[in-house]
């Protein structure tokens, strides 16, 4: 008989639950892991020195870092001095990003579950959920900013597409174009949130190589097109005294508080690191360099167009380049924005919620289930509505940083200082073990996060409400990261050396790999592979 392929369509299944392999974390403990929240098992280590390379360098190109300067620039300081702002507030972040990124090498756990080891179990909720929120807004605000690079193609392709009649009523604050620019925008990031973070790495080498590359174009285009990048360069600092000390500790809070979030999470991009932990201390003399050159190209460019198109300084890269006659370099430029908007919403945003949201709902949330609820969630909160009539909404969300300091201090402080290094992977995903402290919550944890956030509540209260008068209780706000830090890693420090939770102090570190080494003894393959556990079955039948 001859072999005919069968052309039976079969139904995709679709199961409520998630995946839930035999393994020596997931196994019966559905509430609190599944297969994306376990360690990642050696073979699934893919990122290697230059991923992370690729990582970073993708991730500092956008739009955000181009503009870091501006607000500075904005209050009265130079652009030397806000350059010096960038450079010293991404050495003081980077730090924090290369000791919470190694416990993840260490570990392979992402930060939910490694946060349980500080926090206790449903004490890590306080964390999780903070990140969380922030993370899903600026996925939808990030959203919109990308919108506005498919609305400059378009334009470039159709100009027509810019006068584009108007459909929607005014009072949605969004019009025809640019909700049609909007849905494309998140219609193209689906393909990209289906997929698995060593796939993503692609993404993250694609978008290093070609967004760079614009970024460069454009520093020469300043230079030429204006015999020297215009005036800026001449500017004097326009704020002296006490005055100067607080708006360079502002400037410098605000350049922290846009990267807090990876400074708490690296650990979700680290645990598929297949190099030593020591190459994470390439991030204290890379961020700084590449992030102060970015904003360098951002003060060149804005001048440039200041000075050739007397429109006063756009520090929208959009804006600039919608001055451009030529319509091929303004899709090119455009079309490398859009690419860095991508990139930045997937890795700081849309994968921060999914790990997120796998770690609060592990039953029926996985990584790729968590990116695309947060892509469904994006709808739900208009963006543009945010965007086109909420300033101090936006003002909060960036003052979100002062919550994210804390939980970075706690974790830090705990496996460096207080645990000396010491953590039992497979306790991680045993509620009733070492990690439990009082019914699941390490009190210590929650009084340093309170001590760290009061300070600074007066001034966030103002920042979002301006007519709400707080007088010098502004100040503690203006340094909020820094003195959330460094005043909740001291009280947490202190209380649990001087409060011992004992049992959670162990003599010798246990690796996920020691756990995956005794689970292959007892014959369960390492990560749950069901197809591994078939086959083994099969063999123990034929034996």
């Amino acid at each position: 008989m001859k072999w005919r392929p069968s052309l039976e369509l079969k139904r995709p299944e679709f199961h409520l639950e998630v995946e839930h392999p035999k393994s020596a974390f997931a196994d019966g403990n559905k509430r609190w892991t599944n297969k994306d929240l376990d360690p990642v098992p050696p073979r699934d280590r893919k990122w290697g020195v230059w991923s992370f390379i690729a990582y970073w360098v993708s991730d500092a190109f956008n739009a955000a870092s181009w503009e870091f300067a501006s607000s500075i620039i904005a209050v009265g300081l130079t652009w030397r001095e806000s350059l010096a702002t960038v450079a010293v507030g991404f050495f003081i972040v980077s730090i924090v990003i290369s000791l919470n990124g190694a416990i993840g090498v260490i570990h392979h756990a992402p930060f939910p579950v490694i946060a349980r080891a500080s926090w206790g179990f449903w004490g890590s909720y306080i964390a999780i959920i903070s990140r969380a929120i922030l993370a899903i807004f600026w996925f939808a605000i990030q959203t919109m900013n990308g919108a506005e690079t498919v609305q400059v193609m378009l334009g470039a392709i159709w100009p027509s597409f810019l006068t584009l009649p108007n459909h929607i009523p005014e009072s949605q604050g969004i019009a025809t174009n640019t909700m049609v620019s909007f849905f494309l925008f998140w219609l193209v990031q689906i393909p990209f949130l289906y997929m698995h973070p060593n796939t993503l790495r692609w993404l993250f080498v694609v978008k290093s190589i070609i967004v760079p590359i614009t970024f460069l174009a454009m520093l020469i285009w300043a230079f030429k097109a204006t015999d020297g990048g215009g005036d800026i360069w001449d500017q004097h600092t326009n704020v002296h005294g006490s005055a100067y000390s607080w708006v360079w500790l502002s400037s410098l809070t605000s350049v922290i508080g846009n990267y807090a979030t990876l400074s708490v999470n690296q650990a979700d991009f680290s645990r598929y690191s297949r190099v030593s932990v020591k190459w994470q201390l390439l991030y204290v003399p890379m961020l700084p360099i590449v992030f102060t050159f970015i904003a360098f190209i951002g003060i060149a460019a804005s001048s440039a167009g200041a000075a050739r198109y007397d429109q006063g300084f756009q520090w929208d890269p959009m804006d600039l380049i919608s001055n451009w006659t030529n319509r091929s370099c303004r899709f090119f430029v455009a079309f490398a924005f859009a690419i860095a908007t991508l990139g930045v919403n997937i890795s700081a945003n849309s994968l921060s919620a999914a790990n997120d949201l796998t770690a609060l709902f592990p039953r029926y949330v996985n990584i790729r289930r968590g990116q695309l609820l947060c892509a469904l969630f994006c709808w739900c909160l208009v963006p543009w509505k945010i965007l086109a009539s909420a300033g101090n909404f936006l003002n909060f969300m960036s003052a979100y940083s002062v919550f994210l300091g804390p939980i970075a201090a706690i974790m830090v402080m705990d496996f460096w200082v207080v645990h000396k290094r010491k953590y039992n992977t497979l306790a991680l995903y045993q509620p009733d073990e070492i990690y439990r402290y009082w019914h699941g919550i390490n009190w210590r944890a929650i009084v340093a996060f309170l001590v760290g956030v009061a300070p600074n509540l007066p001034g966030l209260i103002n920042s979002v409400n301006s007519s709400i008068s707080v007088g010098v209780g502004v100040h503690p706000y203006q340094f909020g990261w820094l003195l959330g830090f460094f005043s909740t890693a001291l009280v947490y420090t202190v209380l649990s050396l001087a409060f011992k939770d004992k049992e959670s102090f162990i003599d010798k570190t246990v690796l996920p790999d020691e756990i995956y080494g005794e689970s292959e003894l007892e014959g369960i393959p390492q990560g749950g592979d069901e197809e591994s556990l078939g086959n083994q079955e099969l063999k123990g039948k034929s034996m």
